[in-house]
């Protein structure tokens, strides 16, 4: 065989050959799109899992503060009824049983929630929520990053031909979020 024949024939080999390779690209990045939104979903679910739990201890917590509060004030008013008017020993044994269930009260409230204030847990709390907010940004921006990255792959020649030839793959919408997208007066003209 000449170099002519090898070379007649490498040509349709070597075509073939980036065909196959860009084919391979649009579907592996079709696949990092998939992959992409299901972790934007698997950190938005995370999210909606962890945050009623947080919302449920900073209301058993506030609750269990205000019962602690209430005590505190009934204690207040039973020792200042014993100072008016002479020894009463009825009042005297009200504000006992009131500083008996104020200390059981603070000694529960002290085992389980070693600095009895709740601002301390709102911003916990706050911190939390921003947390999960922040992982489902960052995995938002890594599914728009993979979106651009296919929709570039089918669209940009010769991708667009072997797309349209054999996978027939249509754009993906990058995520969008059209309450922010009320906040701005610049609109792009894309």
């Amino acid at each position: 065989m000449n170099e002519t024949s090898l070379i007649l024939l490498a040509l349709p080999l070597l075509l073939v050959v980036v065909v196959i390779v860009i084919y391979n690209g649009i579907v592996g990045r079709h696949n990092a799109v998939d992959r992409a939104w299901a972790s934007v979903l698997t950190q938005e679910r995370q999210k909606n899992k962890i945050i009623p739990h947080v919302e449920k201890m900073v209301e058993q917590y506030k609750l269990h503060e205000a019962s602690v509060f209430t005590e505190v004030t009934k204690l207040r008013s039973a020792i200042s009824d014993l100072s008016q008017g002479g020894v009463d020993a009825a009042k005297l044994a009200l504000a006992e049983k009131h500083t008996a269930g104020l200390l059981q009260g603070l000694k529960l409230a002290v085992e389980a929630y070693p600095d009895l204030k709740s601002s301390d847990t709102y911003l916990k709390v706050m911190a939390e929520i921003s947390e999960q907010q922040e992982q489902v940004g960052a995995a938002i921006r890594i599914f728009n990053r993979n979106v651009e990255e296919f929709n570039n792959g089918i669209q940009m020649f010769p991708g667009s031909l072997v797309n349209a030839m054999f996978n027939r793959k249509q754009s993906i919408n990058s995520f969008s979020d059209a309450e922010a997208q009320a906040g701005f007066d610049y609109k792009p003209n894309l």
